[in-house]
């Protein structure tokens, strides 16, 4: 076929058979466009109706959409979005009767592009191979999710687990500003992280600040940035983290640490959703939601003058108080089998067997430094005891400081 041989230039190597779904009542046009992608190497089905194409995405997962816009029954913009409803699949729509108007429609619809009949083909195969590459971007970051979210999930079935769920649950999507409290090693990020991944801000960016970690003269500008010269270090422009998170969520981890002058800035913000630069005077809007988090009585701050109240109620709209794991003992098997498994994949060694002795022996103890304490001792069972796992092993291993 003469017009296939014109494409032989742009005929490349795919590591995948990429998988294409033609719609378009005209037979002639879905035979053509048929024998060039086959040509091309890719995976081809066609459909002559809306209802058909939608029949076969139900059932079949398509990396590019090529669409006609004029059909019987259901035209191309209102298959458009009935795709746009089940996936992101990107769709190039195609159209001999189109018009500036309806090619604008289509991408505010959410059409990857919009060609017109007849199609210039070296354009259709370029778009094509854009499309694809958008395609295995959205894959690769669904998939990059799965591993982030897996790697934050909160381990446990007890009571008091399950509340916190339940309460995560139900604040997560309203966007209210969340207080989280708790010793160290409770999995206050944990909870954080699963009031983003759950929210309407889950693809916005996630930033976390250690309040404790940045000393008090450099807070302020780690939070709201600095201008270029605005103090002796500050070469260059800086954006801010409440500029970084802006559509997503700001956590402050131990926010009970942070200065009185930095606690000043911050109510601002959170009362005017603008800030300003260490060194400027341009106020920028932000839009972000705070999450907060403190192994300290903000309360007892306050009285001792540590603290700001105006910005403690600001904060603390909803307060999460996330137990010690001397309240969820019942969650330490599902604990140390989870960190054994992760341990154990992660360093390349074959699952030890715990006996039931050790664990209860684990169970025993007073874990002042909670979960993130039983990670560490894990590890060293994990690595200094053999592949059988027993009390005496725990006993010399594992024993923390508090026994």
């Amino acid at each position: 076929m003469k017009i296939v041989a014109e494409l032989l230039p742009l005929a490349t190597n795919k590591t995948f058979m990429a998988r294409i779904l033609i719609i378009d009542d005209e037979a002639s046009i879905r035979r053509t466009l048929r024998e060039i992608l086959e040509y091309e190497k890719y995976k081809v089905d066609d459909a002559a109706t809306g209802m058909e194409a939608l029949s076969r995405i139900n059932e079949q997962e398509y990396d590019v959409i090529l669409c006609d816009i004029k059909m019987p029954e259901m035209d191309g913009i209102e298959l458009l979005s009935a795709i746009k409803q089940l996936n992101d699949t990107p769709i190039i729509m195609i159209s001999g009767h189109g018009t500036i108007e309806t090619a604008v429609e289509a991408i505010k619809k959410g059409a990857y592009d919009y060609i017109s009949k007849p199609p210039d083909l070296n354009r259709l195969l370029i778009t094509i191979k854009n499309a694809l590459d958008k395609s295995k971007l959205l894959s690769e970051t669904k998939a990059l999710r799965k591993v982030v979210s897996k790697q934050y999930e909160m381990i446990g079935q007890s009571n008091p687990i399950n509340e916190i769920r339940l309460m995560i649950n139900k604040v997560a999507p309203t966007g209210a500003r969340v207080l989280i409290t708790g010793e160290n090693g409770t999995g206050k990020e944990l909870v954080a992280r699963q009031l983003h991944e759950l929210s309407n801000r889950s693809y916005a960016p996630f930033i976390e600040v250690n309040c404790a970690a940045i000393p008090s003269e450099l807070i302020e500008s780690q939070l709201f940035g600095h201008e270029k010269g605005s103090f002796t270090s500050a070469i260059k422009q800086r954006k801010g983290d409440f500029e970084l998170a802006h559509g997503g969520t700001l956590f402050l981890d131990e926010i009970g640490d942070m200065s009185l002058s930095a606690q000043a800035k911050v109510l601002r913000a959170l009362q005017e959703n603008k800030i300003t630069r260490v060194g400027g005077e341009k106020e920028i809007p932000v839009d972000v939601r705070i999450l907060a988090a403190t192994n300290k009585n903000l309360k007892e701050e306050i009285e001792k003058g540590n603290f700001r109240e105006d910005l403690y109620h600001r904060i603390s709209v909803i307060v999460i108080s996330v137990p010690s794991l001397r309240e969820r003992t019942d969650d330490i098997p599902l604990l140390v089998h989870h960190f054994v498994n992760q341990i154990c994949q992660q360093m390349g060694k074959p699952i030890p067997h715990l006996t039931q002795d050790a664990m209860q022996e684990l169970q025993h103890y007073k874990w002042t430094g909670n979960i993130r304490e039983l990670h560490n001792a894990t590890e060293r069972l994990v690595i200094l005891a053999g592949q059988l796992i027993d009390k005496e092993d725990v006993v010399r291993f594992a024993k923390p400081l508090n026994v």
